[in-house]
């Protein structure tokens, strides 16, 4: 049972009980329940000679509420789940946030809109640094911050199910603005913990610390200066929303130009705190898209999705973007590029 043991609700929590928000009706409630049976998930990985696992720490799991009181129970399984992978020599990563606020800060003050929840997230991490940071040496602050953006806050599909009526199933919202707000206080939520990690932490525990970004590879359709721009610009409202504040301490270009007085701006001790904030740097890869110019003014509803002005395709001339895997639209092959484009 998910909520097992004093764990607190999360905004996943609320969403997946509404109906007609999951198919069947399903809630997680048990899927695979590691919190019972992660000795058999431990020893599985052993057989299958794993020399490392990355897992998520529940935040409302550590405090129900988001703040305040600690639920030891939940501290305890973390610790036993660490031990045993340990145990079995298999190296624990840690990632604090896998898009499950706990529902109490959304009620309390809609959650990542506030930038009170850079300070409350920053609160948790370091418990997290203090309380397991002895044995956990690689820590992830974010899982696809993105996604927790555009998905929750731009159509809505994902909790906390806000954006503008136009875009999407919510009954509150604005996709013109929201989405650019979460994505900033994230931004600065991850800058503050790892400023506490380093100062605090990093040196007697000799370990690390990053974040999860997901990414899309975004190929122009054709030669053409404008399907390279759409491109570019795709990639710089994707990958570079989150990268370019962590290596440059800014937005990109295009996405300063376009979004203009909608996109929240960094003070000069945030632009000091935000850049290069993160010892090690991962990504999550699913796709490719082919991007063209779509050669019409854009859109006079705003949104982030429509600030981007691209179009997409899996094909050109008939022939994919690349191997079609599993029964999705997934194409892998073009991985590589963007090692070879963000080398530098």
């Amino acid at each position: 049972m998910a909520s097992e043991d004093g764990r607190g609700p999360s905004i996943w929590d609320a969403f997946v009980n509404t109906p007609g928000h999951i198919a069947n009706n399903e809630t997680g409630e048990v899927s695979i329940d590691q919190y019972h049976r992660y000795k058999e998930d431990v020893d599985l990985m052993q057989m299958l000679n794993f020399d490392a696992y990355r897992f998520s720490i529940s935040w409302s799991r550590i405090f129900p509420n988001g703040t305040g009181e600690v639920n030891w129970k939940g501290v305890d399984y973390y610790n036993r789940l660490i031990d045993y992978l340990l145990e079995k020599g298999i190296t624990p990563h840690a990632n604090l946030y896998h898009y499950d606020l706990p529902l109490a800060l959304q009620e309390k003050y809609l959650g990542l809109l506030d930038r009170q929840i850079i300070q409350d997230f920053a609160d948790y991490a370091e418990f997290c640094f203090k309380t397991f940071g002895d044995r956990v040496k690689t820590w992830m602050t974010f899982n696809e911050p993105r996604v927790v953006a555009a998905l929750g806050f731009d159509n809505g599909i994902n909790p906390p199910n806000r954006c503008s009526k136009k875009f999407g199933n919510c009954t509150d919202g604005n996709s013109a603005t929201e989405p650019y707000i979460a994505a900033h206080h994230l931004v600065l939520s991850h800058a503050e913990a790892v400023k506490r990690y380093r100062e605090k932490y990093q040196a007697k525990q000799n370990g690390r610390i990053g974040i999860f970004l997901d990414f899309v590879w975004y190929e122009p359709l054709t030669r053409s200066k404008a399907d390279n721009y759409a491109a570019q610009r795709a990639r710089d409202f994707h990958i570079g929303w989150f990268l370019h504040p962590l290596v440059y301490g800014k937005y990109p270009r295009t996405m300063q130009k376009i979004v203009r007085e909608r996109l929240p701006k960094f003070t000069k001790s945030e632009v000091e705190k935000v850049k290069n904030s993160f010892d090690v740097l991962c990504l999550n890869h699913y796709t490719s898209y082919y991007i063209y110019e779509p050669h019409q003014p854009p859109s006079n509803v705003t949104g982030y999705q429509q600030d981007w002005n691209a179009g997409f395709a899996y094909e050109r001339n008939g022939v994919p973007i690349g191997r079609r895997v599993i029964i999705m639209q997934l194409y892998h092959e073009l991985f590589q590029s963007i090692g070879a484009f963000y080398k530098t």
